[in-house]
This record gives C-alpha cells, structure tokens and sequence, in this order.
C-alpha cells in the first residue's frame, strides 16, 4: 500500500477527558484545517454519546487501518476498542484503564507493522492509569516498552525515548523526565547527554528535514554554575558530554545560563535545545507555544507525536476544549513521515 495513502492513528485518550471532544472537532472541521487522515481507536458508543453533548452531527464508521484513508472524506473510521462503563465527560474512571492502555498498544502494532503512518496520542490522566495498576512514568515510558515488544527483542536493553517538545517558536528535550527534582543531579550523567544529543541530531535530519543541526546545550544549575561556585555538575558532567558530541561530529553547544537562551535572538542561534530537567525544558516551550506545541518522542522505530497538554476533564464535553495542539500534532505526524519517507527513498 502506498505509504501516504495510510492513515495516522489516533487513539482516544482517557475516555473521560477532552481527547475525544478534540478527534470529533478535528474530523468535523478536517477540510477547513486541511489534516491528513486518521482513524480513531476508541469505544463507537462513547464517541457517539459525546459528538451528540457537543452539538456535532458525525457519521461514524467502524473500520480497518486499511479502510480507514479512503473512508476519512465520509465518516470518522473508528477502530473499536470497548470500555468496561460507560465514560461520563469530566468523571475519570480506572475501570476503563484498560481499554486506555489498548488503544496505544494496538496503535503502537499498526504503526510498527505499516499499517498506519504514524501513532497520535491524545491525553491520558497517569494517576487514573496508576490507580489501575499501570507500571509506566507515563506514555513515554510505555512507548518505549512497546517499541521493545515490535523489535521482537523485549529482553535487550531498553530504547532511549527522547520527549521533544515542538512548537513554532521552539524545540527542545529534557535529558530527565520524570523524576523528582532532587534527583536530577544524581540521575543526571555525560552518557545520557550523548545519547539524547545524538538522537535528537539524527532525528532533525531524518524526521524534521534540518540539513545540519545545531543543538543549543543548557547547564544545570544557576548561570551554568558559575565556574563551579554554583555547583561541578555543569563541568563534570555536561562539558564533557558536548565535546563528546562535538567530536562525533554534531554541532552541539553550551552549557548555557537556561535563563538566557530561549530569548528569540538566542533561539535564532540554534535549531533544538536540550535542557536537564523536565521544568527546565517544558516551561519555555509551554510559554511559548501552549496552545500549539506538539510532545514528540524520538528514538523510536515509528513517529509518535502528541498535544502538549493533559485530559483538562473540567472541560470535556462543554465545547470549550481548543484543539490546536492535537491539530499541530496530526499535521507534524504527517510532515514527520513524508520526510522520514523521501530520506529513505533518497538513500535507497
């Protein structure tokens, strides 16, 4: 099958949240926005229920990966996965745990066997996961997991997932996710630099089409310790990881004062940072791209691209919920693998 004809899949997010209100705007407004196609993996029921709550008339129609391309223009392809209760909008059930955690499973399967374009995830409220026994940080982790599972090699090491914070304005990557801030210096080495580094090198290469990356490095602590008066981190432990980028060839950085480079005269100088921690890293670009910055994770052999914000479930099925990011986030997907695409096929 001719790669663009497949669709993206987008999975439904927590059933409760406003993940399904965003799908139903998006596919009601899909030739206004001019999104590439997509096939929902959710519950058929629920998804009726609320296209009803927000005033939307949406043919649905259950379907295949297959299928689901040539159907978008018509109806919304459903791929059906069922809750165990009924989702009332605003009121998070762990009940339905499960069929939240499917629906990525199968889109991860599809996505990894070419049967569709790329994953789409919409939001997931972790704490209601975790009431369910869910054994992941959040989807990042759990993406890397399955990735393992879609090499067929679940007991070698772990895949690196790299978060990607995407806007307009700015790209960056925390090197620690989610932890508490006070590990982060212990967690912290020169090899996990490196490592993020040289994924994100590849991945603007390969996925975003930046010929010659320049990768802005911040520093750990205040003004990027100061000469070691605010700390040794920044020169034991980062110093060492951009010369080590530098000597494999990537135009790597830094360390930078975080509180100095994400002006626009400094954001000119560089093509993607890479930040520490998870604040340190997201609070730029949530500033600066809230309603339109896309969580991308790299290191992954498939595209994964996401809106970057949560379930908001005091806004579900009210009609309020802006769909920019999920927009942002279908269209990246869809930018991401036609590249992916034309890099393969220039190297073929």
């Amino acid at each position: 099958m001719n790669g663009i004809r497949r669709a993206l899949a987008l999975t439904m997010g927590d059933p409760a949240g406003i993940g399904p209100d965003l799908a139903l705007f998006a596919w009601k407004n899909r030739v206004a926005l001019d999104l590439p196609a997509f096939f929902l993996i959710g519950d058929p029921d629920m998804l009726d229920h609320r296209a009803k709550m927000l005033g939307f008339e949406i043919p649905l129609i259950e379907t295949s990966p297959d299928r689901a391309a040539q159907e978008f223009n018509t109806a919304l392809p459903v791929l059906p996965v069922a809750l165990a209760t009924t989702a009332l909008a605003g009121k998070p059930d762990p009940t339905n745990a499960a069929a939240v955690v499917e629906a990525i499973r199968l889109a991860v399967e599809l996505t990894a066997t070419g049967r569709a374009r790329a994953v789409v995830t919409n939001p997931i409220a972790k704490s209601v996961l975790y009431a369910a026994g869910f054994g992941y940080p959040g989807h990042t982790e759990y993406l890397a997991h399955l990735a393992s599972e879609a090499s067929g090699m679940p007991d070698g090491p772990p895949m690196t997932p790299v978060m990607l914070l995407a806007g307009p304005h700015l790209r960056v990557a925390p090197v620690t996710i989610h932890i508490p801030l006070r590990q982060v210096a212990g967690a912290l080495t020169s090899a996990s630099i490196v490592e993020t580094g040289e994924i994100i090198a590849r991945e603007l290469v390969s996925r975003f089409g930046v010929t010659s990356p320049r990768i802005a490095v911040s520093g750990l602590n205040p003004h990027a310790g100061e000469e070691g008066a605010l700390g040794s981190e920044d020169a034991d432990i980062i110093v060492p990881a951009i010369a080590e980028l530098r000597a494999n060839g990537i135009n790597a950085f830094g360390p930078l004062p975080a509180d100095t480079m994400f002006h626009a005269e400094a954001r000119a100088e560089y093509d993607a940072a890479i930040c520490m921690y998870h604040d340190q890293a997201l609070i730029p670009a949530k500033t600066l791209g809230f309603h339109d910055s896309v969580n991308v994770t790299l290191g992954l052999p498939f595209i994964r691209t996401s809106p970057d914000h949560g379930t908001a479930f005091s806004l579900a099925g009210k009609g309020e919920a802006r769909a920019d990011s999920l927009v942002a986030a279908l269209r990246l997907a869809d930018s991401m693998a036609r590249t992916q695409a034309a890099s393969k096929s220039s190297a073929a």
